[in-house]
């Protein structure tokens, strides 16, 4: 690997200077007889402002020369508009093992028009890199430029949309906007890079999934631009691509880099069906798929985006009225074991879940095939509450973390359990052997498994598997083998520490090497043990937390074992200090750990009433959880127990919504006398976009006049309608979109696009043509006015690098049957971007025009109204209240909104908190009824303003009907929230 003139300075003097001087097959050869370093695990990274290295070979990265496994999240700082709730999620993250988050900077996001870019408030991502930092995580930037992850344009801002030359290609037009875009992103990122210390910036992704100019100069130029712009703007650590579908594109040297060899990665995504055999996409290649890692041999194993859920469409076309739910119920806990540990046999060392936080889509960010939510059925869902997901996630992120065995391992000699799929693995330099067990049956297999001098006996539930490894050090001990799966080992105070994990109930047999009879106290839980020819050999079923003390042996330091099921694993908390490792036992989470001379602090949460345990450096007399002095009393396990439990979550008390309610029509711009003069005038004949302008008509699309997002309007004025027969509307909207129109002011109806299935879930460009019966009484001579208001729901994603999210937005073409009078048009959108709350929150509605969504406005005048409504009406209606909200300070509630109504009323809402557009309801298509209202948004403490925009086509009675709050869930604990 190649790496630049800053990083090369560092390196003098260390074995990575041959590394610095070679190619990839350098760096490979550099590394060769790198042994796994042993003793405490590396602390997590953070902004000392020291240089490091970051260098690689076949197995791993090697930062400052160490082996490192990235075990990442995904986060979208963008759908999660409260920078409070960041530094919440990526405390959630880091306590449960991950050590690195992966996050897209859209450039739609930031940049509402050309030269115009906004890096504040809900933008800050230099204050995101910050709290990364302060959180102790590695971030992978992928700032696109073109990012697709189901937004907007695939990330492409909508003035884009309207410009020259072809995206995703050397077009020079087009890296012009590209090259000012990355200018913006890298001034704040070189700030932040792990290289200097300035940061924890670990990788830099170009592009994303870019298959469709591979083979021609206009992709490899393109390509060859990203790099050397993305380094003369001072990146200087690893870069790399996210293959989609695994072709091998992009591997290194398949295009130019400037005469700089290596520093460039290649990574690959997958998101395989639960209902699929795991596929073997590492280095290995065993009996599975082509493709992947081996196209590569000489870089480690990188997925930048691994199915940590899925998406779901409007109607819920996969996941059925469930929605999220029935994501995460099909890929659970279960499947991530039998899909990412077979990622880790695949020597996979570089692993990234796609989401760990979906969060929420709100305002216009959304791409047209999916709707509001965006939890994405992730280990950590839309309300911030974490899930059974992260069980797995737990474990082996704490066991990458602090077992160095797993950074560096080669296939090893096959071994076979009857029922099941085994992979075996060995390190080259420890020696120990790792072996993921598979279950690919629908019946739960009991086995046995033969590893260095015995059969171990061995249960793998159905669709499950399991880690088990034999020879592995976990301190200063030996395992000889364990059918429990390692998590960690540390040491804390005068003792080891090791912590194995598995199935509630489970049998489990765990031997180790002791070259004298040592001796066992069982100091919690029931266990056997014996000892003979050199080994001691422990066993128990799995029942919350089983404490073995074991002693001598030939070992001076004392090592407490610990034995603990799913549900206890994820209340064992392991954190570094400056002065030593702590793990904590009990809490719901653990946030932060310091410790201060005889005192450890803590911060965490706690949903009910629970225990708190502490085990520490030697000296430790005192303990505080979340500001609070705790009386404590030492156990015979090491530890320091509070005499008292935590106290759990308060109760939270939700107001009804039952108003005062007001209530206001709009769509003003319906009748024939609206003043429309200030308008702007559909004048052009030729436009940027995909879609064909139809001869002898103006350019009625949206984007070309400056309007970009949401709702816009339209208005025709023709003299004459004699002889004028139907009249046929062309338009283009996405996926749900609709048109409603109005022929001075009597409503012509309203033409819908239909709701996708299997087949078209994934067409972006719905195109339509509405017809409608010009009334008799309106076919004469004088003044007419034609109102259309389009729904638009966004542009395509550009997937496939054809300029798709240029296809046109709003009206294309409108032509009369008979007659054809000479029509002139004027159109309005959203006006100028909300400052604060950005481009994608208003759209061109009336109200939003004028502010009726913000909490300021005065609604004095408007006419009170009661829920549930029933009305007749095409057009839009608005509703407003106030609520208040008295949460306890010191209680992290997620509260969300609830809409519901007989699926059969054909409506569809806009949900304005206290002015931030918080997504969009659609009654009769679903399958979202819930939408989080995230803290800092919603003031937990204080008024609320809630605004519901109704835009109903008046063919069937509309609401709103049921509106009220849930509460999702609530913690003692959480982070301080500033109100957005």
């Amino acid at each position: 690997m190649g790496l630049s003139r800053r990083t090369f300075s560092a390196l003098a003097g260390t074995t990575a200077l041959g590394l610095a001087l070679g190619g990839s097959g350098a760096a490979s050869c550099a590394y060769a007889t790198h042994t796994a370093p042993t003793g405490p695990a590396p602390a997590p990274p953070r902004a000392d402002g020291e240089q490091h290295t970051i260098g690689y070979d076949r197995h791993s990265l090697l930062v400052d020369g160490r082996r490192l496994v990235v075990w990442s999240g995904e986060l979208h700082p963008c759908r999660l508009p409260s920078p409070s709730l960041w530094r919440d999620v990526l405390q959630k993250m880091r306590a449960h093992g991950y050590n690195t988050v992966s996050i897209y900077v859209p450039w739609n996001y930031h940049s509402p028009a050309p030269g115009h870019y906004d890096f504040t408030g809900v933008r800050d991502l230099d204050l995101f890199l910050r709290m990364a930092a302060e959180t102790g995580l590695y971030v992978v930037l992928r700032p696109g430029p073109y990012c697709n992850a189901e937004l907007d344009g695939g990330g492409f801002p909508g003035w884009l949309t309207t410009t020259a030359g072809t995206a995703r290609t050397s077009d020079a037009t087009y890296l012009s906007y590209v090259d000012e875009w990355l200018t913006e992103v890298n001034r704040i990122v070189a700030r932040h890079l792990y290289t200097d210390g300035g940061g924890t910036v670990l990788l830099y992704q170009i592009e994303n999934e870019y298959d469709s100019f591979v083979d021609v100069p206009a992709g490899r130029d393109y390509m060859s631009h990203l790099y050397k712009k993305v380094r003369a703007d001072g990146i200087d650590v690893p870069l790399f691509h996210n293959d989609k579908s695994r072709n091998g594109y992009w591997i290194p040297g398949s295009f130019d880099t400037g005469g700089e060899k290596g520093g460039w990665l290649y990574g690959f995504d997958g998101y395989p069906s639960p209902s699929l055999t795991p596929p073997d996409w590492g280095h290995f290649g065993i009996g599975g798929l082509k493709g992947g890692t081996t196209a590569s041999p000489q870089t480690p194993g990188l997925v930048p985006e691994f199915g940590g859920g899925w998406f779901d469409p409007w109607g819920g076309v996969w996941f059925g009225r469930k929605g999220y739910e029935e994501s995460r119920r099909q890929r659970d806990a279960a499947y991530e074991r039998r899909f990412y540990l077979t990622n880790l046999a695949n020597g996979i060392t570089l692993h990234s879940v796609y989401m760990t936080f979906g969060g929420t889509s709100w305002g216009w960010l959304p791409a047209p095939v999916v709707y509001t939510s965006y939890d994405y059925g992730a280990a950590i869902d839309e309300g911030r509450l974490p899930t059974s997901k992260l069980i797995p996630m737990h474990q082996i992120g704490h066991l990458l973390h602090h077992v160095p065995d797993f950074a560096k391992l080669d296939r090893a000699a096959d071994v076979t359990a009857e029922g099941l799929k085994v992979y075996h693995l060995t390190n080259p330099d420890t020696h120990a052997d790792v072996y993921v067990l598979r279950n690919d049956g629908k019946e739960q297999v009991d086995t046995t498994l033969a590893v260095p001098g015995a059969r171990l006996p061995v249960s793998v539930p159905a669709q499950d598997a399991r880690l088990l490894a034999a020879g592995i050090r976990l301190g200063r001990r030996t395992v000889r083998h364990s059918n429990a799966q390692p998590m960690l080992a540390l040491t804390a105070g005068q003792q080891e520490i090791a912590v194995l994990t598995g199935r509630a109930g489970e049998a489990t047999v765990t031997v180790l090497e002791c070259a004298s009879r040592p001796a066992v106290g069982v100091l919690d839980g029931e266990a056997e043990h014996s000892y003979a020819d050199g080994l001691l050999r422990i066993a128990a079923e799995l029942d919350g937390l089983t404490r073995v003390l074991v002693t001598g042996g030939g070992i001076s330091t004392p090592l407490l074992l610990l034995l603990a099921d799913d549900e206890t694993s994820v209340r064992l908390w392991p954190r570094e200090t400056p002065s030593g490792p702590v793990l904590v036992y009990g809490p719901a989470l653990l946030r932060t750990a310091a410790v201060e001379g005889t005192a450890v602090r803590l911060t965490g949460d706690t949903v009910r009433a629970t225990e708190l345990e502490v085990w520490g450096p030697r000296g430790l007399r005192e303990v505080s959880w979340n500001g609070g002095e705790l009386r404590t009393r030492g156990t015979s396990s090491g530890s320091l127990r509070g005499a008292q439990s935590l106290p759990g979550a308060k109760s939270v008390a939700l107001p009804a919504l039952r108003g005062p309610w007001r209530r206001r029509t709009e769509n003003p711009e319906s009748a024939p006398g609206f003043d429309d003069t200030s308008w702007t005038a559909a004048e052009k004949t030729t436009s940027h976009s995909t879609s064909p302008v139809p001869a002898g008509q103006p350019v009625l699309f949206a984007d070309d006049y400056g309007f970009h997002y949401g709702d816009v309007w339209y208005r025709g004025h023709f003299t004459d309608a004699t002889g004028t027969g139907p009249v046929s509307l062309a338009y283009r909207t996405g996926t749900q979109g609709l048109l409603m129109a109005w022929l001075d002011g009597v409503p012509l109806g309203t033409h819908r696009m239909p709701v996708p299935d299997n087949k078209s879930v994934r067409q972006g460009s719905w195109a339509a043509a509405a017809s409608f019966d010009v009334p008799e009484k309106l076919r004469k001579a004088g003044p007419h006015v034609l109102s259309v208001l389009v729904r638009r729901m966004q542009h395509d994603q550009d997937g496939k690098a054809q300029d798709t999210h240029k296809v046109a937005r709003g009206l294309t073409a409108v032509t009369f049957d008979g007659a054809s009078p000479k029509v002139s048009w004027r159109l309005q959108g959203e006006v100028a971007p909300d400052p604060v709350r950005g481009p994608q929150n208003n759209g061109g509605l009336y109200g939003e025009r004028h502010g009726w969504h913000l909490p300021s406005y005065a609604d004095g005048g408007w006419e009170q109204a009661e829920l549930p409504r029933a009305e007749r009406r095409q057009g839009v209606t608005w509703y407003r209240t106030a609520f208040r909200l008295a949460v306890d300070p010191g209680t992290d509630a997620s509260i969300a909104l609830v809409l519901d109504d007989d699926p059969a009323r054909a409506y569809r809402v806009q949900i304005f908190l206290n002015g931030w557009n918080m997504g969009q309801y659609i009654n009769d298509v679903g399958p979202q009824h819930t939408f989080v209202l995230p803290n800092g948004i919603l003031r937990t403490r204080g008024s609320n303003t809630l605004a519901l925009a109704v835009l109903s086509d008046g063919t069937t009675p509309s609401g709103p009907s049921d509106v009220r709050l849930t509460l999702l869930g609530a913690a003692a604990g959480g982070v301080p929230v500033t109100t957005v």
